[in-house]
């Protein structure tokens, strides 16, 4: 029985697993969304989960505790000020996994993790760009 086991090894050394992880924790939160497989998705959730409590939290000790995860500083000062205010009011569960079938090469089952509340880059910035080569066009 595996009760109790912490977490998945996914077939990865320890440093090669956490090396993965922490940048797919740092992709989730710089892009707001990435596609990988359904296990790195749920292994990836609860590390990110944990990254936006601390910045909610605020504070140096908290910013360090980040630190050691997410590298960026561009993606670490995004949690402390745009997503602290975003989820201000929400209590946990930060991230969803959509489910987007299996790959083609080796039939592994593919995931969305993404950031709720996210604002869709296609509506918002491809939205505009398309309203404004239309009018060129016609000039």
């Amino acid at each position: 029985m595996r009760h109790k086991v912490g977490q998945r090894k996914l077939h990865r050394t320890t440093s090669h697993r956490l090396a993965m992880l922490h940048n797919m924790v740092t992709s989730l939160l710089e892009h707001e969304a990435i596609r990988t497989t359904v296990p790195k998705a749920k292994e990836a959730r609860k590390m990110a989960e944990r990254i936006i409590t601390l910045g909610k939290r605020g504070g140096l000790a908290n910013v360090r505790l980040a630190a050691r995860t997410v590298k960026d500083k561009d993606v670490l000062q995004k949690v402390f000020s745009e997503y602290k205010e975003r989820y201000a009011a929400r209590n946990g569960g930060y991230t969803r996994i959509i489910k987007l079938g299996f790959r083609r090469g080796d039939a592994a089952e593919m995931a969305l993790l993404e950031l709720v509340d996210r604002k869709p880059k296609a509506a918002a910035e491809g939205g505009e760009g398309k309203a404004e080569e239309s009018t060129d066009k016609t000039e």
